[in-house]
């Protein structure tokens, strides 16, 4: 599956479980890490463990596993590894304490909305 097919997959079974702000940041000019953060909240854990449940199951169907899963004890924050694409799901509070996005501002935002079926 080529990355932007794989991005579109991933922002629209994101976008059908209802996470919220969803953003995609092209990254790979940055750091050799990967091409593109996925990053995305909800208000409660189990929301965040059902978006992940989900995003696996759904890749699972097209053969592609993810490298590692890492999450913190609480489970306010899950990172799926897919090589060129890692996904951020987060707790909105933790999101908000982390803040990729200011983190990684030197990445060019990509548009949630061209993706989304």
């Amino acid at each position: 599956m080529k990355k932007k097919e794989m991005l579109k997959l991933i922002v629209n079974v994101l976008d059908n479980k209802k996470a919220n702000n969803i953003q995609i940041i092209k990254i790979d000019d940055l750091t050799i890490l990967c091409d593109y953060f996925v990053i995305a909240d909800t208000n409660n854990v189990t929301h965040v463990k059902s978006l992940v449940d989900e995003l696996e199951y759904e890749l699972k169907q097209r053969n592609m596993i993810p490298n590692r899963i890492e999450k913190d004890k609480n489970s306010n924050w899950i990172v799926l590894d897919y090589q060129d694409i890692v996904v951020h799901i987060f707790h909105e509070d933790t999101r908000k304490f982390y803040n990729l996005e200011n983190i990684w501002s030197d990445g060019t935002s990509v548009s949630v909305d061209s993706l989304i079926d």
